[in-house]
């Protein structure tokens, strides 16, 4: 007989299907769940089902892992947040869920400690990145600045979520400002127990990434949908430009600072080289900031809401090279611009287009929103610019216009051509 977790073939009329027996909840009575090889789960109805074939029973490993530390290897230490790289398949339920320790993770993948000792681990919360705000990345920097300043520790891993890891990077590079080793993010688009998980791949270029003379926060991740290499990216300039795919997080308005194989890192542009300067984490953040997307036909009314809140800044994502609803338009935002940034909300403009570079200067209608005191972010990446306001705004004594277009960590490239 077969039970939850064994690897089966299901016998229909026709058709076999392979795959993992998951436990059919009770919403799902009569039906038979399968995960297919693909990862992709599907139910059968039990009248449809010839018959079930059990070709692996399901075991629980409790093998213990030793790793041995080599004196000849740098030292790096990891931090761990969740998502998908911390998690894995739950045989019975067809869910992913986190994983118990880090050993877990060690032991699918110990190609990790090929390079590198991982002789700090630290824990600050297990949470997918959609649920993270602005005080789980203050843990995460707190964390990270304790480990860039012992000297000993060649660089500091940070694994997370994919789904807001470009939120995440851009905070730990305001936070952290000028690092004086490598502070590397990295991920997984599938769980690491799929043999599709582009989980090794990423861990052993992140741990190479870590002992390089890279002293910069970045994302490292598959370059491509082949298991081939990585790119080492910089973290304000880096977005998630696709749901599933290995090669989700491309840089954007830039280049990567390296290409990253599993045996070796080739520069590509310029960056920061590691120092012994000691790292002070700048984590002062207001909250109350928000991303808003201008779309054709959308009422300005819509900016009440946020003072009626007490906002105090608000990134637009405007059309083209900069532009929302003029006076030529019956729902204007001119006058509701000028209204809402008297009475002391910071609006700041960044591209609706991901990629290029804003220019109110072109068209008349950008002259006319420019003239509101929109303040225009040039290419910065509308996520990006979010997290860098709600920074800005949480330093009472800072000109915010004057701070907002200051190139704290590379958020600017002045290199870029329209």
């Amino acid at each position: 007989m077969a039970n939850p977790g064994d690897y089966v073939e299901i016998h229909l009329m026709k058709t076999i299907y392979e795959g993992v027996l998951l436990e059919t909840p009770k919403s799902e009575k009569g039906k038979i769940l399968l995960k297919l090889n693909s990862g992709y789960n599907i139910g059968f109805d039990k009248r449809e089902i010839s018959y079930i074939r059990t070709l692996k029973k399901a075991k629980e490993k409790k093998t213990s892992l030793k790793i041995e530390k080599s004196s000849k290897k740098p030292d790096i230490a990891m931090v761990l947040t969740g998502g998908t790289i911390a998690s894995k398949l739950d045989s019975k339920t067809g869910a992913v869920k986190w994983l118990n320790t880090p050993e877990e993770l060690f032991k699918i993948y110990p190609e990790l400690f090929e390079k590198v000792n991982v002789s700090k681990i630290r824990i600050p919360f297990m949470k997918g990145s959609e649920n993270m705000d602005f005080k789980d990345w203050k843990k995460i920097a707190k964390e990270v600045e304790k480990l860039l300043n012992e000297m000993h520790l060649k660089g500091v891993i940070v694994t997370s979520g994919t789904d807001s890891l470009h939120y995440v990077s851009s905070a730990l590079s305001f936070f952290l400002g000028k690092v004086n080793k490598p502070v590397v993010l990295t991920y997984s688009q599938r769980s690491i127990d799929r043999a599709s998980s582009d989980a090794n791949l990423n861990l052993r270029c992140a741990a190479l990434a870590a002992i390089s003379d890279i002293a910069e926060v970045m994302v490292v991740g598959h370059a491509s949908s082949n298991d081939d290499f990585c790119y080492a990216m910089p973290g304000v300039k880096v977005r998630k430009l696709h749901t599933s795919k290995r090669d989700a997080f491309q840089v954007v308005n830039g280049k990567p600072f390296a290409k990253i194989s599993k045996d070796t890192l080739s520069k590509i542009s310029d960056y920061n080289i590691r120092n012994k300067n000691k790292v002070k984490a700048d984590t002062f953040f207001e909250e109350k900031v928000a991303l808003l997307k201008f779309y054709p036909g959308q009422n300005p009314d819509i900016l009440d809401y946020y003072v009626k809140n007490n906002y105090r800044g608000i990134v637009i994502e405007m059309m083209g090279l900069g532009h929302v609803a003029t006076k030529e338009s019956r729902l204007s935002w001119t006058k509701k611009l000028k209204e809402v940034i008297k009475k002391g909300i910071i609006v700041c403009a960044a591209p609706q287009t991901i990629y290029g570079r804003l220019d109110p200067l072109v068209y008349s209608t950008g002259r006319e929103l420019l003239e509101t005191g929109v303040i225009y972010l040039e290419d910065m990446l509308a996520e990006t610019a979010l997290v860098k306001l709600g920074w800005v705004l949480g330093h009472k004594n800072w000109k915010i216009r004057e701070r907002m277009l200051n190139n704290f960590v590379g958020e600017f490239n002045k290199r870029l051509t329209i």
